[in-house]
């Protein structure tokens, strides 16, 4: 697969040609198991861009983690005053469904101590 000027070369050098034909010209294509092609139009377009000299971040190279959602760490009281914390959060904790927790109100927090668990701020 061509990158970079390379990328940029061969494509000033085959002129007016179909899209595919240029996907196909720089490598961006692959061989599925019933021996059709298959062309890669987005890696194409990303190492164009990327030819070119604009970035997409780290999230268009490869081996980098996947997009997508992260934890905010933030919640909001819901329309019928609850407040929610969602299963990413007790994923991350292993916390299990029927788990405990007694709720100790401060003066800017809440916080969620486990049923028998030690309070460190007392």
């Amino acid at each position: 697969m061509l990158t970079g000027p390379d990328l940029l070369a061969k494509l000033k050098d085959m002129g007016d040609v179909s899209r595919s034909d240029l996907v196909r010209a720089t490598g961006y294509f692959s061989t599925k198991s019933d021996g059709s092609e298959r062309l890669n139009f987005t890696a194409f377009y990303e190492a164009l861009l990327e030819a070119k000299g604009v970035s997409l971040g780290e999230s268009s190279s490869r081996g980098t983690k996947r997009p997508g959602r992260h934890l905010s760490y933030g919640t909001k009281v819901q329309f019928n005053g609850n407040l929610m914390v969602g299963r990413a959060y007790t994923a991350q904790l292993g916390l299990q469904p029927g788990d405990q927790f007694e709720i100790k109100i401060g003066k800017k927090q809440i916080r969620l101590v486990p049923v028998g668990g030690a309070d460190e701020e007392e």
